[in-house]
């Protein structure tokens, strides 16, 4: 490993504890410190890295940044940045879920923390609207976005979400197709080894059936069905980690009850208060379930690490697949039209999350006071999330 590969995984190592506030702000951090100040790679190669992780499912600033890391140094700097950034966040969630867990019964957790779950809703509400602006642009996004709604509140089931994403995609592309593109799209695909394809298929394959298979009550169980829902998940999410938790809420709390709305809201909004990706929320999730299923500390730091290695593998996958040929890949337009049917049908399932999130309120009024002035903080402000969820713990100690 050179010095130029060593002083790239420093500056890493401080990118990853000084990341706030999402992908839109992690970009900005990129452009600053490693293009105009570093210059690993230029400003043209972060934007098309960035449009690619838009493209591909799966967290877009950790394939931001390992698509960087592949540029400068290959497999294996790629391979030990993508390591350096989602561990520390998602060993300090793992560490969350532990203590949650210690000091709930208590009534500890549930007091700081009242005032910070209705600030996480709020955070999901500015989430739907700035996606919704973003991308309902034309009737068809927005009846995309309305049927994905309806549909999702009506079946709540996980299965649900991969036939939803497929069909937008098909949708848009087919309504925006550009047939000069076969010849160049038939090139790119001559070069896709079907063999890498098979595998990727074919994990995801094989842990939903061994999860159907297995004895529910034996111990390996619930590891392997979480894997399986995870790495799912990994496959279907686009648009990063403001999409991630309407289908989490969902599949997990909603459907399959391993959280509880509480336990899911507090884990949400310390991830927001943290620096790294949003994707180390699946930590939280994957040690809490355990948990709740009767599990340890060993078993809990067990399902977060099966959440995090499942909910980030098809995106470093597809990202490392995909870079080698992403010149070829870019010029096709059928596959950028397909993004905004997709994208449409995300801002549906993240309605259908803020619907069910709120529900738990009630006749809560200081619930939805506290959401509705998070919301507006957030639009109207440059306050950041991170700040706004502090203020809620201390706001919680202090009454």
């Amino acid at each position: 490993m050179t010095k130029r590969h060593l002083i790239f995984l420093r500056d890493v190592t401080f990118y990853t504890f000084t990341a706030f506030g999402g992908p839109q702000a992690h970009i900005a951090v990129l452009l600053r410190e490693f293009v105009e100040k570093r210059r690993y790679i230029t400003e043209e190669e972060l934007m098309e890295l960035n449009a690619l992780a838009q493209l591909l499912p799966g967290p877009s600033s950790t394939q931001t940044l390992v698509g960087i890391a592949w540029k400068v140094g290959g497999l294996r700097l790629a391979i030990i940045t993508f390591f350096i950034w989602v561990m520390p966040s998602a060993a300090i969630m793992c560490m969350a879920a532990i203590s949650y867990k210690l000091f709930a019964d208590k009534g500890r957790f549930t007091n700081v923390l009242r005032f910070v779950q209705p600030i996480a809703v709020g955070i999901v509400a500015y989430a739907t609207y700035t996606f919704a602006n973003k991308f309902l642009r034309t009737r068809t996004t927005t009846l995309l976005a309305i049927g994905s709604l309806i549909v999702t509140l009506i079946l709540q089931n996980a299965y649900a979400f991969p036939i939803l994403i497929l069909l937008g995609g098909i949708i848009s592309s087919a309504l925006e197709a550009q047939p000069q593109e076969d010849a160049l799209r038939v090139k790119l695909f001559a070069n896709v080894n079907p063999n890498k394809v098979t595998y990727f298929v074919g994990i995801l394959l094989f842990f939903a059936a061994l999860g159907a298979l297995i004895n529910q009550t034996s111990v390996f169980s619930l590891p392997i069905r979480l894997f399986e829902n995870f790495y799912r998940n990994g496959i279907l999410i686009f648009g990063g980690g403001q999409v991630l938790v309407p289908l989490m809420y969902t599949e997990f709390v909603e459907v399959k009850h391993y959280l509880t709305n509480s336990e899911f809201l507090s884990g949400y909004a310390l991830q927001q208060a943290l620096p790294g990706p949003t994707f180390s929320f699946t930590s939280f999730v994957g040690g809490l379930s355990m948990a709740n299923k009767g599990s340890g500390i060993v078993g809990q730091i067990f399902g977060s690490l099966v959440a995090v290695i499942g909910i980030n593998s098809p995106g470093l996958i597809l990202i490392l697949f995909i870079v080698p040929f992403w010149e070829d890949l870019k010029k096709i337009t059928r596959i950028k039209n397909s993004l905004s049917g997709i994208s449409a049908v995300a801002v549906g399932f993240m309605a259908t999350a803020l619907i069910l999130l709120v529900r738990p309120f009630g006749l809560d009024w200081t619930a939805y006071l506290i959401m509705i002035c998070s919301f507006l903080i957030l639009n109207f402000t440059r306050i950041k999330a991170p700040l706004i969820i502090v203020a809620g713990v201390l706001l919680g100690l202090a009454v």
